[in-house]
């Protein structure tokens, strides 16, 4: 058997993703890095955009294919996410900012052998060089007029004064041997902790006193932000769409939204107006959770109920179940309400449901349900865990992240449940559609900050008068968007192109379309970026209705 030279470049590009971000690759399943951290040096940035492109040019000599387009859409992104530069002002983010996110992703790498605990505790040998790194693109941001945000830079000292002040320590897991623990408790003491607090320390002396009000969060008021947002919106959408479309796609998907709301709302309230039904939801003290005690129990019953009616709705399952855990207490909060982490290949890791009970007697109850379809079944945990079965596919389309794949089939998902008679009541599906006016609004508002200079008041007043986020969550997403620029984008554009491409197949195939086999060439082909899934689904289509492309 000849292999297919893009096979042999598709291994380079995965390598340099893994090179990109060690910690990512590590969560994922990407081999050779979990001894690293990212070099977050200008001279590191250079070589692997110029490898990048390198990749990108090979690529495109080499035959049509979906691995190829694979390629070149994530190579592409890689340079566009580095040209970006979002590294040099994002602070306080807990996937994104480089120092942030060490304790959201170190924790979760269980070592499961003598050579996976000297990298564990290698990588940790390599925090006090990424901070001092972090410091210097801090510093030279500063330099170039190219500010993080005030609030976002004191959200960083306070997340890293927490963990300083945390017992026992957040990086005392997981599990090692006698002989590792006792290394990796010389590191914390003599390496790590003390790195945290000389990094504070520039964050607190060097970097906040220039940093940006709340006027002026987005990235347009830095120098070439404008260009930074667009390489953005590319990197989360894979589409062409402009800033100016989604914003009024979101717009437009807001209003209608609104007809939803008063046809649900009446059954369950009584009230006549959309804003009348989001006004009870915000503000009702009886459907918020009575004890962060309730949080997980509804999400692991929520996922059982869904296991149960699987069968019917998709051909491949998961071969193993998604686990629901509380989100660390030094993380909670300022992280999200909700998020997973995939199932490590051998099988040192479950994937799990991570459920942030923080101030859970201030957060709805009603959307436990279209949160955990979402994360966990059928969304991210079917996605991610069956994406790791799919060994005929090149590693790359099984580990890659393509958002606007994973968020919009988690979206998706949501919708889903309700035809699968999954919500249990009306008030359960005035979650989920609390959960999908949120993801139109964030059409409007990660545009309107990066693009169109909202500031951060008018960011949250629309929140506030458009979706039925509580308090808390209002000011949490907020910073969110402004430290994570286009990703809120991703969710609603790849839940739309799902749609449409479920839609043509079912008008072309009429009878014949069948939504198992239907959700198996969605999820059967591995991460896909919607240009991409759109031609798969169509080929896909014209092989079952027995035509030629084309006719």
């Amino acid at each position: 058997m000849i292999d297919d030279p893009i096979d042999a470049i598709a291994d380079r590009l995965l390598d340099l993703i893994g090179a990109d971000d060690p910690l990512e690759a590590s969560l994922t399943g990407i081999p050779g890095h979990d001894h690293e951290l990212r070099d977050l040096s200008p001279e590191a940035d250079n070589e692997l955009r110029e490898r990048a492109v390198r990749i990108a040019a090979e690529a495109e000599l080499a035959e049509p294919s979906v691995t190829r387009s694979v390629v070149l859409q994530l190579a592409a992104s890689l340079v566009d996410r580095i040209n970006a530069g979002l590294i040099d002002h994002v602070v306080a983010n807990f996937f994104t900012a480089p120092a942030i996110r060490l304790a959201t992703y170190i924790p979760r790498v269980i070592p499961a052998s003598e050579q996976a605990e000297r990298a564990y505790l290698e990588r940790l040998s390599a925090i006090p060089r990424y901070l001092t790194q972090a410091a210097d693109r801090n510093r030279a941001a500063v330099a170039a007029e190219r500010f993080p945000v005030a609030r976002s830079a004191r959200t960083a000292i306070a997340h890293i004064d927490r963990y300083l002040g945390h017992t026992p320590d957040p990086f005392a897991q997981p599990p090692l041997s006698s002989g590792g623990t006792a290394e990796r408790s010389r590191l914390l003491t003599e390496a790590v902790r003390p790195a945290f607090v000389r990094y504070r320390d520039v964050l607190d002396k060097e970097i906040t006193p220039h940093s940006r009000p709340e006027d002026t969060p987005g990235l347009c008021w830095l120098p070439d932000g404008d260009a930074a947002y667009d390489a953005m919106v590319r990197v989360h959408t894979t589409t062409a769409r402009t800033p100016e479309q989604l914003h009024r796609t979101g717009l437009e998907l807001v209003e209608a939204l609104a007809d939803e709301y008063v046809t649900i709302g009446s059954r369950v309230f009584g009230l006549r107006t959309a804003a009348e039904v989001q006004e009870r939801l915000r503000t009702d003290p009886s459907l918020k959770w009575a004890s962060a005690d309730e949080v997980v129990p509804a999400a692991r019953a929520t996922i059982e109920r869904a296991e149960r009616v699987a069968p019917q709705w998709f051909a491949r399952l998961p071969e193993k179940r998604c686990m629901v855990d509380v989100v660390p207490d030094s993380e909670a909060p300022n992280a999200a309400l909700a998020y997973y982490t995939p199932p490590a290949l051998d099988g040192t890791r479950e994937g799990t449901y991570w459920a942030n009970t923080y101030n859970a007697t201030l957060r709805p109850r009603y959307n436990v349900e279209s949160v955990t379809f979402h994360e966990a079944v059928p969304g991210h945990h079917f996605q991610l865990a069956l994406a790791q079965q799919l060994t005929d596919l090149h590693p790359l389309r099984r580990f890659a992240e393509i958002l606007a794949y994973s968020e919009g089939w988690a979206l998706y998902a949501e919708r889903l449940a309700d035809e699968m008679g999954l919500f249990s009541d009306d008030l359960a599906r005035l979650g989920m559609l609390g959960e999908d006016s949120l993801r139109a609004a964030r059409l409007v508002v990660d545009t309107g900050l990066h693009a169109m200079g909202w500031t951060r008041a008018r960011t949250v007043e629309y929140l506030r008068a458009n979706t039925i986020l509580s308090e808390v969550d209002v000011q949490s997403e907020t910073d969110r968007y402004i430290e994570d620029p286009g990703q809120a984008l991703s969710y609603m554009v790849g839940k739309l192109e799902i749609q449409r491409v479920r839609k043509y197949a079912e008008h072309e195939l009429g009878n014949s379309f069948d939504i198992k086999e239907f959700h198996d060439v969605v999820l059967g082909g591995g991460a896909l970026p919607m240009p991409v899934l759109d031609e798969v689904v169509t080929d896909w289509v014209v092989t079952r209705a027995g035509r030629s492309p084309g006719t």
